[in-house]
Formats: structure tokens, sequence, C-alpha cells
């Protein structure tokens, strides 16, 4: 990333909108590096949220008063402004709003993949995928009879695409593939094994919780047949997610949810659905968090998806080569490249990935410890946990030389 790219992006400017930001803890400024597990919320997006809330709260589709209209159009429109940010032209109707991206995933195995796979049929997945989508399918494999495989990963933390191409026949039914990895933080080559898919004759899911809040996303030039992020993830609010699904594959699916709002007609003997999306999204829905996701894309839009990509992949270059120079930090995933994401997973010699991010809270700096929901990639990697730190377009080099500078704590305490 040049330095004039850089110096366009305001990133103290856009520190003013983040309050949290300010928090001090025994006379310490929070910095914030577990945005891969969630992002801050800016200003305008608290502020939208809380317009609804004195100005509009209403349940939509039910009345035929102004408050309900006035909320009916606002969640309307965050199907709409959604469907644009990812590139779908048809609109809303491919677009359906979940709690998650764990339920869109959950939505897909239970609405598609109950009535659709069976003992001869195969879903390939990846050896780096959260265990959102892992098992999610290897639960609905167990009762389907279905089998499940896994893309290698290899040394370097990208994916083998040759043991892929070994892997996707025309038994598989679905390719699962994560676009970022919340781990490694690589960027998977998601067009090239959804067109594998579908020279098979299969279907592909993008689990893009990591990819859209961080870098641009068209699904149809993906073409991905299934994509799904989560709101908390894009500077947007907790409790909504996303699943795009191409219009004619939406329809043919039975909801798996059932009740008010989602209905066309019902008797006493049966019941028929509604259009899409309404159809996969029973009872009061996300309102205010919809509103409150709109809101977000703007923002977002505003700053430009391009300038906060370059803007991650450059603080994760410079913590990757901080980090690297330690001499005693193990440092996973692919070297800093176009096919690295904003987000650094670490080890540091002779200290538990917990007891590191314990200390990393004595110095005010957020970071996540753990499996990150991959446990068996872990295990491939041969570490119980790793230390995670994940950037996000307010963040800063000077925060990363925070997070390197507290590693001498730990190395004395561990000595």
């Amino acid at each position: 990333m040049s330095q004039q790219n850089l110096e366009a992006l305001d990133v103290e400017a856009i520190r003013e909108e983040f309050p949290i930001l300010e928090r001090e803890f025994d006379d310490q400024q929070v910095v914030y590096l577990d945005n891969a597990a969630t992002t801050q919320t800016p200003d305008p997006v608290v502020d939208a949220m809380s317009d609804y809330y004195r100005r509009y709260n209403s349940n939509v589709h039910r009345g035929i008063h102004h408050l309900s209209q006035e909320a009916s159009e606002a969640y309307e429109e965050a199907h709409d402004r959604v469907a644009e940010f990812i590139g779908a032209s048809g609109g809303r109707e491919e677009v359906i709003f979940t709690k998650n991206t764990t339920e869109s995933e959950n939505l897909l195995a239970y609405s598609w993949g109950l009535n659709e796979l069976g003992p001869e049929d195969e879903v390939v997945l990846t050896e780096m995928e959260h265990h959102a989508s892992l098992v999610t399918w290897q639960q609905i494999a167990m009762r389907t009879g279905a089998s499940v495989e896994y893309i290698r990963v290899d040394e370097e933390g990208r994916l083998d695409m040759d043991h892929a191409e070994e892997l996707i026949t025309d038994e598989t039914a679905l390719v699962s593939a994560v676009h970022v990895s919340n781990t490694l933080g690589t960027v998977n080559p998601v067009s090239e094994l959804t067109d594998l898919a579908h020279e098979h004759d299969a279907l592909s899911f993008i689990d893009g919780a990591q990819a859209v809040p961080n870098q641009p996303v068209d699904v149809e030039e993906i073409d991905a047949d299934f994509y799904a992020f989560s709101g908390h993830k894009m500077a947007g609010p907790t409790g909504i997610g996303v699943l795009y699904g191409k219009k004619e594959l939406l329809e043919a699916m039975e909801p798996y949810l059932y009740g008010g709002g989602m209905i066309r007609k019902v008797t006493f003997e049966e019941s028929t659905w509604g259009d899409l999306p309404w159809k996969f999204e029973p009872g009061t829905p996300p309102i205010a968090e919809a509103v409150g996701l709109h809101a977000a894309v703007d923002w977002l839009e505003e700053i430009g998806m391009d300038r906060i990509r370059e803007h991650e992949q450059d603080l994760a270059r410079y913590a990757y080569e901080r980090l690297e120079d330690e001499g005693d930090v193990e440092i996973y995933g692919p070297e800093p490249g176009p096919d690295r994401g904003g987000l650094v997973s670490f080890n540091l010699e002779n200290v538990h990935a917990h007891d590191l991010t314990s200390i990393m809270n004595d110095h005010t700096i957020a970071v996540r410890a753990g499996d990150h929901c991959t446990q068996p990639l872990h295990d491939k990697l041969g570490v119980p946990a790793s230390t995670r730190a994940s950037f996000y377009v307010y963040n800063t080099r000077e925060e990363v030389d925070k997070l390197v500078a507290a590693l001498d704590d730990a190395r004395q305490l561990f000595a």
C-alpha cells in the first residue's frame, strides 16, 4: 500500500466516530485488536438504530398505520441496500436476514441439506472451516447418510487446489468453503472452488464472515450459489446476519422455521408460504438491526472497501514483519500478500495463548486466544490454541507496536 493511499484514509477522523476506543482501564487507552470476533460500531449506525426506536418503532408487514409503514419500508430497503452492496442483481428476493452467519449456514443445511442430500452424496469442505460450517454439515451428513470430505491445507496455510480437484467429483453435491480464514488469514480462491463445483453440477456455499467486512465482494462475480455473513463483523449491530442465495434455488427450498409473517394462506389442514425473502423470515424480524446494517453498509462504502482492504493488509503485513523479527514467535498462515487478510495468529515460545492474552489485557490490549472455532485446524497445526490479533479500519501501526512491546512482559513472567 502506498503512503499516498495511507494518507487518503484519515484513520484519526474515523476513530472519532468510535467513542469506545477512547475508553481507559488503569490509565491505559483501549487497543482493540479483536475485530475478527466483533468490530466496533460507529456513531452513524448507533444513531440510525436510535432513530428507529425514537421515531418509528413498530412491527413490519403487520399494520397499515404510519409507523408500521415507515418501519416496513426501512426493513425492505435494508434488504435492497445489502443486495446492492454484495452485487446481488436479484435484489431483496435474494437476501435473507438471519441472526448471524451461523444461523445462515443452518438455514441452508436444514432447508436444502436435509431434503436434498442422501447416502450417495458428498459434501466437500476445507480443513480451515469454522465450526459453524464444519459441525453443521457434519451433523447433516450423519442424518442423511452423506459423506464429508476435506480439502487439505498446505504447509503455507493455503488450500491444496490439486487436492480440491481430486475431491470434487460427480458425487459432490455441495462445496462449502470459508472465503477468508479466521485463523490463518488466508484469502481462498472461492471463484475457482465455485467453478469446480459447477463443473460437477454441485452447488457452492461461501462463508464470507471474514470477507464482506474487509474487502469488496461480488457474489455474482464469484458465482456463489449461497453466501453468508454477519452484521457485527462489519461495523454493524449484533443479532443480524445475511444469507444470499440465487433466486431460483431459494424458491425451490422449503423453510425450516414457521410462524407468522412467512405464510401466504393458512387453513386447519395446510399452509402455503409467502414470497421471497419473507418465507424464510418468520416472526418479528430484526428490524432495528436491519436499519443498523443499512447504515453500516452506507458507512463502509463511504470510506471505500478497496481502501479498507488496503489498510488492513498494511497493518497485517506490518504486524507479521514485527512479530517475525522477534525470533521466538511462530506465525500461522501465508506470508503477507494479496491472499492474506487483515489478521495474524501466532504463539510466543513457552507461553500459552491464554496466558499471553491475559498479559495483553494487563496492557489494555484486546486480542483473542483459543482455537477460534477451528479445533481441527489447530490439531493439524499441532497447537492447542493461538493468539489472534485482527485489524479494522480504525486500527493503527502504533497499536501494533504496543502489541509487540507487551510480549516482553510475557517473556519475563515465563522465563
